[in-house]
């Protein structure tokens, strides 16, 4: 295209600020290929120590704060050191810094949650009172609700590690994202998939993001010619529900939107973290309106009991002198 041809001559090379696990390498890496090749620059990739990499000995649920795998790359994207940021999408608070902003999304690829087992076992075979890792409150709740034999362990690290936690017998099991183990060519270890009828998703799950600056011209028309226009639908239509529902403070809280036919359809979730109460609903909507999608969830979720939910977790958290945060998860 002519306008790749100007504008590329604006500069001399690119850089891409990631996280430096082995996921988002391979997702900056995906990335900087398609770069590659739509400009004809070299992309180089800078590797930035986030605070949730550097906390590694205490479960997501009580480190709190928005951001945590996201915030130091930002701060290097606004300061113009690195032209863009790769993220997954479930680790992107709803609300950005001004003058950012996600602009685009390759297409989403399995959204569902896996159990990888070293015996082999599926979310319905576990025996009675067996150990599952997991540092998510959305999966917590929605194990136990199906599960409330199990014993839930919080687990950290990275992807392979959590996963040999269940395979050398450490943990009966433990339950990730999908999308990040077939990413990683590991496929093959995943024990059993949970479809979405028993489990939502996180917000985002799946997917890649891309974060640019508003005003970066050069990069707004390369991302034009990345993006895939249905899976930013589907995920802006997750992230109404997160933006209004949070308030401030992560719960668990689950959004799946894909589309069906001509349709736009979405589950959304709403749990206590014990798994004791489930509000789930599914609503259609158009494509050419996710954030109206988003709302009208959001709504039927309140009159469902959502806030009173929602408002029990927080005093919980307050009264421990803590928080109670669950977006992030892998």
């Amino acid at each position: 295209m002519r306008w790749e041809i100007r504008l590329a001559a604006e500069r001399a090379q690119l850089t891409i600020g990631t996280r430096g696990s082995k996921l988002a390498l391979w997702q900056s890496e995906y990335i900087k290929a398609k770069v590659e090749e739509i400009t004809g620059l070299p992309v180089s990739l800078q590797i930035i120590k986030t605070t949730g990499d550097k906390i590694l000995d205490v479960p997501l649920a009580k480190v709190g704060g928005k951001g945590l795998f996201t915030k130091e790359l930002e701060v290097e994207l606004m300061a113009g050191t690195v032209d863009l940021c790769v993220h997954s999408m479930k680790d992107v608070p709803t609300e950005l810094p001004d003058g950012l902003y996600i602009a685009a999304m390759p297409e989403r690829v399995d959204p569902r949650d896996a159990i990888v087992s070293g015996a082999g076992y599926s979310l319905g075979t576990l025996p009675e009172g067996a150990t599952l890792g997991t540092s998510s409150l959305r999966r917590r709740s929605q194990v136990l609700a199906l599960r409330p034999d199990l014993e839930i362990v919080d687990v950290r690290g990275n992807l392979d590690t959590r996963m040999r936690k269940a395979e050398n017998g450490e943990l009966d099991a433990v339950i990730l994202a999908s999308a990040g183990i077939t990413r990683m060519g590991w496929a093959d270890r995943i024990t059993h998939y949970i479809d979405p009828e028993h489990m939502v998703s996180a917000v985002g799950q799946g997917a890649i993001g891309i974060e640019i600056r508003e005003d970066d011209e050069f990069m707004r028309h390369v991302m034009e010619a990345i993006g895939h226009p249905e899976t930013m639908e589907c995920v802006t239509a997750e992230r109404v529900v997160m933006s209004r529902l949070e308030g401030g403070c992560q719960v668990p809280i689950g959004a799946y939107a894909r589309y069906e036919g001509d349709k736009l359809v979405m589950d959304a979730l709403v749990g206590s973290v014990d798994g004791a109460t489930i509000l789930r609903h599914r609503l259609e909507g158009s494509p050419a309106e996710p954030i109206a999608l988003g709302e009208a969830m959001v709504e039927v979720l309140l009159g469902m009991g959502a806030d009173a939910v929602l408002a029990e977790i927080r005093g919980a958290a307050d009264a421990a002198g803590g928080r109670v945060d669950g977006l992030l998860e892998t």
